[in-house]
This record gives structure tokens, sequence and C-alpha cells, in this order.
């Protein structure tokens, strides 16, 4: 522990610029939890889906979802989310889960929706991935 404290001094602009990143890093993820879509879990997907007539959007690609999804799903790939906020502004006042594969591209759909004015919005957590390792019934 000495010898991180030594080097820190001897290279303070280094110590520096690493805590400099660290704090902005922080802030980022702090403003995207604050700001972002709530992060769901297949059970509360599940819940939201039969007690609040949730509507779930898969962004895949149109050969990912043909090979398995949510059944019930829309399929708007990421590439046409633009075009397609006029279509989901009918379930406006739904709640409305946006699935991807693995829970990490949804923030940009999630965006794009929120500035068209669409919501609440929600994202699941580890995407089709988290569904399938649940073992949650798929549709091809």
């Amino acid at each position: 522990m000495t010898e991180f404290y030594e080097f820190a001094i001897r290279h303070w602009e280094l110590s520096l610029g690493w805590v400099l990143i660290a704090v902005f890093l922080l802030i980022t993820q702090i403003k995207h939890m604050a700001t972002g879509p709530k992060s769901i879990t297949t059970q509360i997907l599940t819940n939201l889906v039969n007690r609040e007539d949730a509507v779930v959007v898969d962004i895949r690609g149109q050969g990912d979802f043909n090979k398995g999804h949510i059944q019930g799903a829309l399929n708007v790939p990421m590439s046409k989310i633009k075009e397609s906020t006029k279509d989901l502004e009918k379930y406006e006042g739904r709640p409305i889960i946006m699935v991807c594969a693995n829970g990490i591209q949804v923030n940009g759909a999630c965006e794009t929706l929120k500035k068209a004015g669409i919501g609440p919005l929600y994202k699941l957590a580890g995407g089709m991935t988290s569904w399938v390792g649940d073992n949650l019934p798929v549709v091809k």
C-alpha cells in the first residue's frame, strides 16, 4: 500500500487524471440511472404484461426475432425505431418494455422513444439472454 502512495505522489498528474476519469464515469452512470429507463427482471416483465397490459418491443433484427422471441412481442428493429415512433404512439399510457439480445442496446432506442414522448419505458435487464436463461417460453 505504501508503494501506491509513493507512486501517486511521484506521478500526481497521472493520479489526478485517473481520479478525474473515475469521477466523470461515476457522474455519467448516476445520470444515466436517474434519467434512463427502469431496468426490470423477467418476473417483473411477466407481471407488467399480465396485470398492466404492457407492450414488449423487441429491437433485434428480423432474423434473431424469428429464431425466438417473447410471445406477443412487437419486432421493431433498432434501425427502424425512429420511423416506428408513430406506430408505437397508439400504446401511450401502457408500459412499454424494450428488449434486445443482452440488455445493452435498448438505451438508444429508449432515448429515441422518450424524445418522442412515448412512455412509460422499461428495459429487460439481460435482454433475451436472461429470458432464455430463466427457461421462459419463446415463440418462433
